[in-house]
């Protein structure tokens, strides 16, 4: 039976990851801050501390050693620098949740090679570190500074049922009370995945043999245009998007220019990706009638 560390394992797609783990009968131990209660009863191993302090960290681990670590809570060069420390003799592998956000925005499907983090200048201890580089910083750390094989799982949006960050929900609620929201560019053209696709594609990233980079994504895209229209056509409301403005709220969804990624890298080692649209707008109707 394999040993596998996830950190961060109780919410959204980090807990799909968990109950998948456990119905493939992994021998699983999840790390959290004990702030968010689980579901998982016997079936895990807790280990409940602060993954920001190092010796703690270390101490925990120790004795320990897991065929894969699945590192979710990562945001920062430094807490990248703190798992290789802590992990290092202690895994075969670590997959590390990585995100869409290490890319800018372009005008096409975004490959991996227009990130390479094997080259990315690491600047530590910043001040005011953005989501988006602190995801390149780590990607840069664990391709330079670590023996450890390491896949970082760049995600985009992750949609599916209890989605903390309620950013599908904004746009729902929105539409359904008449309410205006702003959007720079409705041509803007952005891909999602499904929470538990997004699980389903962890595990399996644990269980192959390549490294680095990978995107993962639903196959297709959609105009964030087309994407309120499904909303609207579901609720039977009209959508009221205007430009940017300081008087309405923004879309959370809504990029100034298409942020889209491919999906080929993953697709040729052998994984297959579901269709976007053969989910999303059941998703959108499962959640506008919540």
């Amino acid at each position: 039976m394999k040993k596998v560390l996830v950190l961060g394992g109780t919410r959204f797609f980090g807990k799909r990851l968990v109950q998948l783990l456990v119905k493939q009968n992994y021998d699983v131990t999840i790390l959290t801050r004990g702030q968010t209660a689980d579901e998982f009863g016997d079936n895990v191993r807790r280990l409940v501390l602060d993954r920001n302090d190092l010796h703690a960290l270390e101490q925990a681990l120790k004795d320990q050693f897991f065929d894969i670590i699945f590192d979710q809570i990562c945001y920062t060069p430094e807490m990248a620098a703190q798992s290789i420390h802590a992990f290092k003799g202690r895994t075969n592998r670590l997959i590390f949740t990585s995100s869409k956000s290490v890319y800018q925005p372009q005008s096409y499907a975004l490959p991996e090679t227009d990130f390479d983090p094997s080259g990315y200048p690491i600047l530590m201890k910043q001040t005011d570190l953005s989501y988006a580089e602190g995801k390149r910083l780590a990607e840069a750390v664990f391709a330079q500074q670590t023996d450890i094989p390491v896949v970082s799982v760049r995600l985009p949006v992750v949609l599916g049922p209890d989605d903390y960050t309620e950013r599908l929900s904004f746009h729902i609620e929105h539409i359904a009370a008449g309410t205006p929201f702003s959007a720079p560019n409705l041509d803007s053209k952005m891909c999602f995945i499904h929470a538990q696709e997004a699980a389903d594609f962890l595990l399996w990233c644990g269980e192959a043999s390549f490294t680095g980079p990978i995107n993962a994504c639903a196959s297709g895209h959609i105009p964030i245009g087309d994407f309120f229209k499904l909303i609207a056509q579901t609720l039977k409301k009209p959508v009221h998007v205007i430009d940017p403005a300081e008087s309405v709220p923004a879309s959370p969804y809504a990029p100034p220019t298409s942020w889209y990624m491919d999906n080929t890298l993953a697709s040729k080692h052998g994984y297959a990706f579901s269709q976007l649209m053969d989910w999303l707008p059941d998703l959108i109707r499962q959640e506008a009638n919540t």
